[in-house]
């Protein structure tokens, strides 16, 4: 029974870059509502893993499953159902430039999902309106700051009706006082249910949210558990050490 509940599984998956092995046999599961959170120093392999859970990076080995079904990579038609149904939300928004906000939204509607014109308009409005930018429909992305570009590139995610979103740094590209308006859309979609895997450095904002944390580190997740646990007070668990750092690295650019 429980197993039903399953939309992602990922068994073993190992990665090459440039001579070195960035992914070291990564395993996860991910229940349907859930969040799950990647934390870890920079050159872990969280991005690496979001591009090679959607294939966008191929794994060297390993399986991914979508809803109970493997992903062939050599499939094209494997390939084209997973990207349907898994949204990607990139560090430095991924927007057309030559496209308004809407056109946005609405490009893939047509070109992947095959809808009108008229229909797929209504839909990207909707997803607009959804993340706060209905009224930014006819801006180009030059005129959009950082944090609207970002929303975006989520009302263009979740378009798609997506089983699961993959966010990779969702806020590193934003200034401070934007990064506030994209974690709020983030905290309505898991309030609303969305199955989410995200990297993120936002600790104290994903510990409120997710029902796990994967510390990742030299290309393995070395260390899981819900956030209370692993950041609980005398903790001396890998990731308490390492968001002790980041608080003492955010308190420093403050003072």
């Amino acid at each position: 029974m429980q197993n039903e509940s399953v939309v992602l599984r990922v068994e073993n998956v190992v990665k090459h870059l440039g001579g070195q092995r960035i992914l070291d046999e990564v395993s996860l599961t991910v229940k349907k509502g859930r969040l799950k959170v990647l934390i870890g120093p920079s050159g872990a392999g969280k991005s690496t893993l979001l591009q090679c859970i959607n294939f966008l990076l191929p794994p060297d080995e390993g399986k991914v499953f979508l809803d109970g079904r493997e992903i062939n990579p050599k499939s094209r038609k494997d390939l084209l159902w997973l990207r349907q149904r898994v949204g990607m939300i990139f560090q430095d928004f991924n927007l057309f430039d030559h496209l308004t906000a809407m056109e946005n939204v609405r490009v893939a509607l047509i070109k992947v999902k095959k809808m009108d014109k008229r229909t797929a308009t209504h839909r990207a409005m909707e997803e607009l309106a959804r993340v706060g930018l209905a009224d930014k429909a006819g801006l180009y992305p030059a005129q959009l700051s950082g944090g609207q570009k970002q929303r975006v590139s989520v009302a263009r995610a979740l378009a798609m009706d997506p089983a699961v979103m993959l966010l990779d740094e969702p806020t590193s590209a934003l200034d401070p006082e934007l990064i506030g308006e994209v974690l709020a859309v983030i905290r309505d979609l898991a309030d609303a249910g969305m199955t989410m895997i995200m990297a993120t450095h936002q600790i104290g904002f994903s510990s409120s949210l997710a029902d796990e944390f994967l510390f990742m580190e030299k290309g393995r997740i070395i260390e899981r558990g819900a956030p209370s646990e692993l950041l609980a007070r005398g903790s001396c668990s890998r990731t308490m050490a390492f968001c002790a750092k980041l608080s003492e690295l955010s308190g420093e650019m403050g003072g």
